[in-house]
């Protein structure tokens, strides 16, 4: 189990044999960061997708964790929104409040959801509004390098083509800049319409982690990891949305398992651990 002073290095690779050790060690990480969060600025935020991840998370509801962390100071939000409403099944709110919230206390009121009874595009100035103005109180911390929102913790799940939140493979939406939430329309996954971070807004964070498992998620894997280390202004839209993951001020965290890591030689893992 991984100590909070351990979390040091700026991009970290941790491999591990099976599912059940890759979801302990994720629950010890997102406590730790929460802890240092809490004691350091008063409060912790995190945002995080839905989907799959919300299980990988599930044993933070369980001991220790639900009786050791400080869940009143926690204050989470959603890298990205399906445009649907809150009680829909593609809903990451109701998805992440059935597996979750509905385990943990969290206060209701420290829960930023997407307005669902409003357009997409809307739903996504109503958003960055929201989130501007807990910047403004500092219950979010600011990029002191750019104009964004520097969250504690985002946490993605990356998909089989590489995507992080509902930012997609030569998608427009990788090339926004100016916005901190922005929407899309024609997602290849349905619902076709989205809310999503941008990219500056997940590369301003102090700690950013991206979570692969399974086999289907190798060839992403290695192209976002092998390639993770070029110059950055080479990458175009048609690279993985996860390779372009790169906090500037901040670490990054991959979470993979046997089988998501299985294409990766020893250059391209470099100094990862293994468990």
């Amino acid at each position: 189990m991984a100590a909070c002073g351990d979390l040091k290095e700026r991009r970290d690779l941790r491999i591990y044999s099976n599912l059940d050790d890759l979801t302990t060690e994720l629950a010890e990480y997102i406590a730790c960061i929460s802890e240092i969060s809490v004691r350091e600025r008063g409060s912790f935020a995190i945002a995080l997708s839905g989907g799959s991840l919300v299980d990988l998370i599930g044993k933070l509801s369980g001991t220790p964790f639900l009786w050791t962390v400080d869940w009143s100071k926690w204050h989470i939000f959603f890298t990205d929104e399906r445009a649907v409403a809150k009680n829909h099944m593609d809903s990451n709110y109701k998805q992440v409040k059935d597996a979750f919230l509905s385990k943990v206390p969290v206060p209701p009121s420290h829960v930023c959801s997407i307005n669902d009874n409003v357009c997409v595009e809307t739903a996504a100035h109503e958003y960055e509004f929201a989130i501007r103005q807990l910047v403004r109180v500092r219950t979010i911390d600011v990029s002191v390098s750019k104009d964004c929102p520097k969250f504690d913790l985002i946490l993605l799940e990356m998909g089989p083509d590489g995507h992080v939140a509902a930012l997609f493979p030569s998608h427009p939406a990788l090339r926004i800049e100016d916005n901190w939430v922005t929407y899309i329309i024609d997602s290849p996954k349905t619902p076709p319409e989205r809310i999503t971070f941008t990219l500056p807004v997940i590369n301003s964070a102090s700690n950013v982690a991206i979570v692969a498992a399974g086999e289907d998620k190798a060839d992403a894997v290695l192209l976002a990891i092998a390639e993770s280390g070029k110059d950055k202004h080479k990458f175009n839209a048609c690279s993985p949305p996860a390779q372009m993951v790169d906090p500037a001020d901040g670490k990054l965290v991959w979470f993979l398992d046997k089988s998501a890591a299985s294409k990766l030689d020893s250059d391209d893992a470099g100094s990862s651990q293994q468990f």
